[in-house]
């Protein structure tokens, strides 16, 4: 026996499966046994099969009766069916898990970049609290002008405007 050479296959005596395509035959059935197809077509069959043995020829009956037959059939379709049902609902909660899961982490994501978001929005409000504006700047001048004029004992002059009145729009408009 070599260590550096994989082992040989073993024989296996049991059959594989694919567990995923035996999970999604169970679904499919389990789909199936919720519908009102499924359950039209089962009493059909059990209405066909008390009329054949009730009224058939008494050699051409199969379950006489009491249906001991059909109460057998009824118990192991039943046997088959809650299994796969469980089969599929569990399935479908590991499939919910997972996409809660996902949500969760989605509504992370969201709630970390609106709170970025939001402090990003109210840094650049303090930064513009501190930006000069058109009119500040026109009323700053403005007020260093007159300023001027006291200081140099003139006063304002009627007739001679420095700067250009404010825009009869208001203040700021038109101006971005």
């Amino acid at each position: 026996m070599r260590l550096d050479q994989p082992l040989p296959r073993r024989a296996k005596f049991l059959p594989e499966w694919d567990p995923e395509a035996f999970g999604r035959l169970s679904e499919r059935i389990a789909r199936f046994l919720g519908t009102g197809t499924f359950l039209v077509w089962m009493t059909v069959v059990i209405i066909l099969w008390v009329v054949w043995n009730v009224s058939a020829p008494r050699d051409l009956r199969f379950d006489n009766y009491p249906f001991i037959f059909l109460t057998l059939m009824l118990s192991l379709q039943a046997s088959y069916a809650a299994p796969l049902i469980l089969l599929a609902q569990n399935r479908q909660d590991d499939r919910d898990r997972v996409n809660l899961e996902q949500d969760r982490k989605q509504n992370e994501r969201s709630i970390a970049d609106t709170e970025y978001l939001t402090r990003e929005i109210a840094a650049l409000r303090i930064g513009l609290g501190e930006v000069t504006t058109r009119d500040w700047l026109r009323s700053e001048l403005h007020d260093l002008v007159r300023e001027l004029h006291e200081h140099d004992g003139d006063g304002p002059r009627g007739t001679r405007t420095v700067f250009p009145p404010e825009h009869p729009r208001g203040r700021d408009k038109g101006d971005r």
